[in-house]
């Protein structure tokens, strides 16, 4: 994300800076590794990283890469890498070497040995059923734990021997010892760390005591020297705590936690928990099908770094929390590959066209520009033959008012080719059409002889001198704006049953067989393609409908309504 334009963020800096109260800017990225990142990361990522390259030209400036794994039960190493791969995608660079907050793990357990040494941590022997009772309610306060006021000497051992692995899972908890009756629940004696016999996918089985990620967080910035530590604002009522735990202990470092609204979309669901239902219940085909908002599922699909990143900065950086319609998301996309993706021609859903007086037997190779506006993208060669197909959907047996296609008394202009004029067609067994037979006028070629009024253009491949390739349109997973909004309805219930489409039987040109893996295409007249990064190959060629030709939000954007 370019961070040129001012936002209450880059203020807070300019005045840290300014009175000297900071020399450097360090930011970080602070993923759990318990699933894929979406794209409501990509705004924290562009900010994040963002921040640290504007800055760099002022003052030492850099960007972290620490992974907060403090849940071992919910973690995987493909998680991490995943991660690293997006970051990297979009078009970052964390400072090395990469920080796990498990690197620390030694210094949080000193830390949360000086707060039992301070009196301001215990060991509460409550079980989890207890523990809420006692917590109280938003309007109620709660009721100090029978073991807080255990003597130091007492909580120390028992810590210990809690490291020691000499207890069960939930028989202790180490609480700090804050204020039970605080309007803030954070506040309330929060656990910080827990006793969990799991293996870890960083340290193995060295601990079997975990701290809590709030414990984990502020402290790991304070390690790390992090400077500003930028954080959605679901973490606002956990500051107080961030700054308490710091406080309190001999940090190295006293980072400022800063708050901004996290990017929601509406007809999206970006909680991980939700997406790995979605996954684990084979509803998707994983974490990066292209229906997903999963970075790695839109790169997939055919989104660019460059038309993320486009986004993250038009939505901006505020304080009040939106929803922003995902047709923004979908405009950026357009915008980018309509200025870069070469063009080319694949018929979806194809029927035969005979071109009856094509006497050649050798294909015309007809030169067609790779792009209207960019002539550096050069010509690519499209062979006409006799045989050729074009889309069913463009030809009618009886014109309807205002059809520019093709049918009786309607010729068309075949793209980049000749006008043609139809004779008659055929149809199978079962009343489809099944071959159309047409003549083209050799005088047409690039220009309208007098005379000549052509209904329209259509697409068309060369029905020997093109490929068969399989094209899966993608659409809006749900069907609803908000589709967790109804907490008393699951929100699988509006899952878009028309989410995918697949075109088994398409015909691409011929040019297209060779193209690499997640190249980009606008197909004539039908939106912008992507070859897909796993399933393709020269053998049998997969497309991704990245999005479609209209644009919806820029009418928007004009003041068209939807």
């Amino acid at each position: 994300m370019s961070t040129k334009s001012g936002h209450f963020i880059k203020t807070a800096i300019d005045k840290d800076l300014a009175s000297g109260a900071r020399q450097c800017v360090v930011t970080r990225f602070p993923p759990e590794p318990n699933g894929y990142l979406h794209i409501g990361h990509a705004k924290s990522i562009c900010l994040n990283f963002g921040l640290a390259e504007e800055y760099a030209s002022q003052v030492p400036a850099h960007c972290n890469l620490r992974f907060d794994d403090t849940n071992p039960e919910k973690e995987e190493q493909s998680y991490v890498d995943s991660i690293k791969a997006d970051i990297q995608w979009l078009g970052f660079q964390w400072q090395e070497p990469v920080h796990f907050a498990s690197d620390y793990f030694d210094h949080l357990y000193d830390f949360a040995l000086q707060l039992i040494d301070k009196g301001l941590a215990y060991v509460c022997s409550l079980s989890p059923e207890q523990s809420r009772e006692y917590r109280g309610t938003l309007t109620e306060p709660g009721t100090n734990s029978p073991f807080r006021e255990r003597e130091i000497s007492e909580n120390r051992e028992l810590f210990e021997r809690m490291r020691a692995g000499e207890f069960a899972e939930g028989e202790h908890v180490l609480r700090a010892k804050i204020d039970m009756a605080s309007p803030n629940m954070n506040m309330r004696d929060p656990i910080l760390y827990r006793i969990r016999y799991a293996e870890h996918h960083q340290t193995g089985d060295q601990w079997c005591i975990y701290p809590m990620y709030d414990f984990t967080h502020g402290l790991s910035d304070a390690i790390e020297g992090v400077t500003h530590s930028l954080c959605t604002l679901e973490f606002e009522d956990h500051r107080p705590l961030y700054n308490w735990l710091i406080d309190n202990v001999s940090a190295p470092g006293t980072p400022q936690q800063i708050e901004f609204a996290r990017l929601n979309l509406n007809y999206t669901i970006t909680s991980k928990r939700k997406l790995k239902q979605l996954v684990d219940a084979g509803t998707v085909t994983g974490w990066d099908d292209p229906r997903l908002p999963t970075l790695a599922a839109m790169r997939r699909r055919g989104y660019t770094p460059a038309s993320i990143r486009q986004f993250c900065e038009s939505v901006g950086i505020s304080k009040a929390g939106s929803v922003v319609d995902v047709g923004m998301l979908e405009h950026a996309v357009r915008e980018d590959l309509d200025r870069n993706a070469p063009r080319a021609m694949c018929v979806l859903d194809p029927v035969r066209l005979v071109l009856s007086n094509f006497s050649q037997e050798e294909p015309e190779i007809l030169s067609l520009p790779n792009h209207p506006k960019d002539e550096s993208l050069g010509h690519r060669d499209v062979p006409l033959t006799r045989e050729i197909y074009i889309d069913r959907a463009d030809f009618a047996e009886l014109a309807p008012p205002k059809w520019k296609r093709l049918a009786p008394e309607h010729p068309v202009r075949l793209r980049g080719a000749y006008v043609i004029t139809l004779e008659r067609f055929e149809k199978d067994s079962a009343g489809n059409i099944d071959t159309i037979y047409c003549r083209y006028d050799p005088d047409t070629l690039g220009k309208n002889p007098e005379g000549y009024k052509a209904k329209g253009v259509i697409h068309w491949v060369s029905a020997t001198h093109s490929v068969p390739a399989e094209v899966r349109l993608y659409d809006r997973l749900f069907k609803v704006e908000s589709p967790d909004a109804d907490k008393g309805v699951d929100f699988t219930e509006h899952l878009n049953p028309d989410s995918l489409t697949i075109r088994a039987q398409a015909r691409a040109e011929q040019s297209l067989q060779h193209a690499a893996a997640e190249s980009k295409f606008q197909f004539e007249r039908e939106g912008y393609f992507c070859i897909d990064r796993y399933d393709s190959s020269a053998e049998h060629l997969v497309f991704n409908r990245v999005v479609s030709l209209r644009d919806g939000w820029a009418k928007v954007q004009k003041g068209g309504g939807k």
